[in-house]
């Protein structure tokens, strides 16, 4: 939506575009001179102070303005807006007005907090994973888990209560947020309670309302003094075996959304594993393969993501996939190194959530400036996964991509064989489908252009052994 406006609280419309009403639900009509609302009456609550100070400093200083900020639309849905603006050369008698066009970012937003979600989940996951692998300390891994429980689920209290093998009982093993200690010491019989209920019937059993439906049997729920008003008792099975229960806590009168409850039952299988201390690393060693599948998708759900946020891009990372793996397994890489450059050929570009949209999403050249920032879409890569031991041998291609034989590249300016080889291979194939593939700023190249384009920079951009490889196809 292109628009012009007064310099004031109410963002006063002195006119609007037809892409008005596909933004906000509203004719430019109804928002322009507050007709039926101000246009400033749409700006998101807590939004309006950021929006207004940085608007004043930008006029302040004649500059432009960039904001990021949220609408609600005329169905009171909730947008996500980039606003580009400055300073207008006309004005309403001494009043300054505003120009600027206003685009619709939703999608984009929604995808960036996906994957920051996603990578919570993976990094909860992975915490867990690493205290089951570190040893037989069961009360450390409980531990681990309760706390990745407590605040990935957004839980007010949460146990594990731990079948003792050989009896019908159930025993308090580790707990985070209790007020008091009276649950503590009870011991449940499976069959009574809720808990009991839940690894009787290998279901979790939810009860919303704890004031109405407090008849739990033999189970002790100090609920006034926890003051606890919703309650989930998820069973912890193994091999078709009970080894316990996880329960979690509410002191507010809600449920728990169907996205989080399935990703806590995924938390309750990995609380079952480490209860299994009896083949706990068989369990590991069996689990390796699932786990793999499960970050794999996990991965493939982060280029969705990214794809989403840079529409060039959409289909890019599938592309360079299978010519890597087959430009590798020409110069003699085989075995697990080549699932770690599938990862990283994947996940080459996920650095780019952390570059701005008006530098990513730009239409056209990029300046001297904002190419430095751009530059830079490797060390977030590097910085967003080198927590995560699972990824760190593919960090080679999302780190390294863009550095050049001759050493002129970036980010560290490495040079000849000091480039890992992974991303060698990946710079050739990169470029390859780059050139080849339109861009809003320029058409594709023809094959044949790409090929001599390529023979050139043998030597200087790329490794020579690679280009031959990448010919011999």
């Amino acid at each position: 939506m292109v628009y012009q406006c007064r310099n004031d609280l109410n963002h006063t419309l002195e006119y609007a575009s037809k892409g008005c009403f596909a933004l906000t639900g509203y004719q430019a009509e109804e928002l322009v001179m507050n007709q039926i609302i101000p246009y400033g009456n749409l700006i998101y609550p807590d939004d309006r102070d950021m929006v207004w100070i940085n608007v004043q400093n930008a006029v302040l200083q004649r500059k432009s303005f960039e904001l990021v900020y949220r609408i609600y639309t005329r169905s009171r849905q909730i947008r996500w807006i980039r606003d580009l603006g400055a300073s207008s050369s006309a004005n309403h008698g001494n009043q300054q007005l505003l120009e600027g066009f206003i685009t619709d970012i939703t999608d984009w937003k929604l995808a960036e907090e996906k994957i920051q979600h996603q990578v919570r989940r993976f990094q909860a996951l992975r915490a867990i994973d690493l205290a089951i692998s570190a040893g037989p300390d069961l009360q450390f891994t409980l531990g681990i888990l309760l706390e990745q429980i407590m605040t990935q689920i957004n839980v007010d209290a949460a146990a594990i209560l731990l079948h003792r093998k050989g009896t019908p009982l159930l025993e308090y093993g580790a707990s985070r947020g209790f007020r008091t200690e009276a649950p503590h010491h009870a011991k449940i019989y499976i069959g009574r309670g809720f808990a009991g209920i839940a690894a009787l019937t290998h279901n979790t059993i939810h009860i919303p309302d704890l004031s109405v439906n407090s008849a739990a049997g033999d189970q002790v729920l100090p609920i006034e003094a926890e003051a606890f008003k919703a309650y989930y008792g998820i069973p912890l099975i193994a091999k078709g075996q009970v080894k316990g229960v996880l329960e979690v806590f509410l002191r507010t009168p809600r449920s728990i959304d169907q996205d989080r409850l399935e990703f806590l039952e995924a938390l309750a299988g990995q609380a079952a594993i480490a209860l299994d201390n009896s083949s706990l690393f068989e369990q590991l060693q069996d689990s390796n393969s699932e786990l793999s599948i499960a970050y794999d998708a996990t991965l493939e759900g982060w280029a969705k993501a990214l794809e989403l946020r840079d529409r060039e891009t959409v289909g890019h990372a599938h592309r360079v996939i299978e010519m890597t793996l087959q430009i590798a397994g020409k110069i003699g890489i085989q075995g697990e190194i080549l699932q770690h450059i599938r990862r990283g050929a994947l996940l080459h570009d996920i650095g780019k959530m952390g570059i701005p949209d008006s530098i990513l999403l730009k239409p056209g050249p990029l300046t001297p400036n904002e190419w430095e920032i751009m530059r830079q879409h490797p060390v977030h890569a590097y910085e967003m996964l080198k927590t995560i031991d699972y990824l760190s041998p593919a960090l080679e291609i999302p780190y390294c991509h863009h550095e050049k034989w001759d050493g002129n590249g970036y980010p560290q300016g490495l040079k000849g064989k000091n480039i890992p080889i992974s991303a060698r291979i990946f710079a050739v194939v990169d470029v390859w489908d780059a050139l080849t593939s339109d861009r809003p700023y320029r058409p594709a190249w023809s094959e044949n252009q790409v090929l001599e384009y390529i023979q050139r920079e043998s030597g200087r951009h790329f490794d020579p052994q690679v280009v031959n490889a990448f010919f011999s196809q």
